[in-house]
């Protein structure tokens, strides 16, 4: 009788939607579906956390939807409709809109007097901030609209709202012009993509941010329609629909120049325009990019960062004129995020991807990749340090709803809990030889929890042959969270026990080659898989 072999993998390495059956032999770690789990920068891959209401679930504006969120000050800012609001806490919103507000701020009385501004035709928004010396910074929004220009907000003082000072105007670029995409850049608000202007970006006068007319402002034509404007290092990065260039020497009027850095790629979206980790990433037709700096100063390069997960972002490049973009960086998890969809797809069918910046076994580092379901966040969601220096993450939905992004074991929309639905599969295993049959024994699961969790192991055998048998879903036995010395509860944690829990499950069947999907749905708490230890006996060769 042939003796039990044993065989382990490492979960790492991420989704991957490209590699054929015999590459992915190669690579048992990555991950043939990656469904709200995250790739850990520990290692593993854990199930995503959910999100909750923000506040109490009051509306900035009714059911109008979020078209733009920014973590500023103490709170957040929302546009919504054809108005812009502030919240501190989610139960109460503060028109920031207002006409006619005094040059040196309003009270808080008078502010809430002032007649509403309307921002009409209100698009998908984008906002920048001048730090300056204020309490919270100045704020500058743009959007998508047809008939907005840009908004000017900024709020001083440190006490309670209502003891606070009030800043707000729209800004004149030229006339009539409504730039779409905004950025400030060495000591200049640089704005674009006017719809009656698409290749022309304008700056403002040095240390200026709102005058298009003073000392130092100018305009240069492009030859080619601007879709976002990103300040990397010294240099100002335009993000055109099929090409980029970098605008150098800002504040020196005789030697500013536009270089082109690739005329061959552009960009689909602004809003898919992140830095995470030294690197300018953007959604190119054939996935996400990066113009990172080389060892040459004042160079740069391109490259892709997203191979392996190509098919999800050629979908989007096919339907981005029907899609929505919106992205933000979770800088505590070296993470980036970004989501697809419109208001005709439901909560539960809106799509994901969230990608991890992690160190290369080979040497440097790497994105790893998954995919998010069930979260509605494609046209506000951003994530920043609020006065305190506390990273704060929001997203809003298209029914007007606000919520705290990545928090809580659940998903909350309209303030209903729902079940976060997550599934990882990793590719068939041959286990070192694809010719050998193999009766498998059992396995075990090496499970970081964060709270009670129960999620199901699913077998198969020879890429799911329907000719041979195939044994049903195992539930996995309930892994309590262990207990932390100040944090485990009485009855609910497991005193003594390990942080990453090996779980063992009696399996049967056999096969030439296996794969394991774990999965859940339901509202428990998060957990990290981190590799899997299968102990199998081979047989004859077939």
């Amino acid at each position: 009788m042939a003796q039990s072999q044993p065989f382990a993998l490492a979960c790492q390495g991420g989704l991957n939607k490209v590699s054929s059956q015999l590459e992915l032999l190669r690579v048992p770690g990555e991950a043939l579906k990656l469904s709200n789990f995250e790739v850990a920068t520990t290692g593993g891959y854990r199930r995503i956390s959910g999100y909750t209401q923000f506040g109490d679930g009051t509306r900035p504006n009714s059911t109008n939807a979020i078209l733009g969120l920014q973590v500023y000050a103490d709170g957040v800012i929302a546009c919504s409709g054809t108005n812009i609001y502030f919240s501190q806490d989610g139960d109460s919103w503060l028109l920031l809109n207002r006409a006619s507000v005094d040059a040196g701020g309003d009270n808080y009385s008078t502010f809430g007097g002032r007649s509403t501004a309307a921002r009409t035709s209100q698009g998908q928004a984008e906002f920048t901030v001048y730090e300056g010396d204020t309490d919270y910074g100045e704020l500058i929004i743009t959007d998508r609209g047809s008939a907005t220009k840009p908004f000017y907000f900024k709020m001083t003082g440190t006490g309670d709202l209502d003891t606070r000072t009030f800043y707000a105007k729209e800004i004149t670029v030229d006339g009539s012009t409504y730039p779409k995409y905004c950025v400030i850049h060495d000591k200049h608000l640089v704005v674009a993509g006017a719809g009656t202007a698409e290749n022309t970006i304008y700056y403002s006068g040095t240390s200026d941010i709102d005058d298009f007319t003073s000392s130092g402002s100018g305009s240069i034509l492009l030859d080619d329609q601007v879709v976002g404007l990103r300040s990397f290092r010294d240099d100002l990065i335009i993000f055109c629909r099929n090409s980029i260039y970098k605008l150098t020497n800002i504040n020196v009027s005789a030697s500013i120049a536009i270089e082109p850095i690739t005329k061959n790629i552009g960009c689909l979206d602004g809003a898919s325009i992140q830095e995470v980790g030294g690197q300018l990433l953007f959604l190119a037709p054939d996935g996400i990019r990066t113009v990172a700096g080389t060892a040459r100063i004042g160079d740069v390069e391109l490259g892709s960062l997203s191979r392996k997960v190509v098919p999800i972002f050629t979908d989007i490049a096919v339907n981005i004129d029907s899609y929505n973009i919106s992205s933000a960086v979770i800088r505590k998890k070296s993470q980036y995020r970004l989501f697809y969809g419109s208001s005709s797809l439901s909560t539960k069918t809106s799509q994901g991807v969230v990608g991890t910046l992690r160190i290369n076994p080979e040497g440097g580092s790497r994105f790893e990749w998954a995919e998010l379901l069930g979260i509605q966040a494609s046209q506000g969601f951003t994530s920043g340090f609020d006065k305190d220096n506390v990273e704060k993450t929001y997203h809003g939905d298209y029914a007007g709803y606000v919520y705290n992004h990545d928090t809580g074991n659940s998903f909350n929309p309209a303030g209903v809990e729902t079940s976060v639905d997550a599934e990882y599969e990793c590719p068939d295993i041959d286990f070192g030889d694809l010719g050998t049959l193999k009766t498998l024994k059992y396995v075990k699961i090496s499970v970081s929890p964060e709270g009670t969790v129960q999620p199901s192991l699913r077998v198969r055998y020879d890429y799911e042959d329907t000719n041979i048998p195939q044994p049903g879903d195992y539930t996995l036995s309930s892994i309590p969270s262990p207990a932390i010395f100040g944090k485990g509860v009485f009855n609910t944690a497991i005193f003594g026990a390990g942080d990453s829990p090996m779980v063992r499950q009696a399996i049967q069947g056999s096969g030439n080659t296996a794969k394991f999907r774990i999965y859940s749905d339901d509202t428990n708490g998060p957990y990290r898989i981190n590799g899997l230890y299968i102990d199998y006996e081979p047989s004859g060769r077939r």
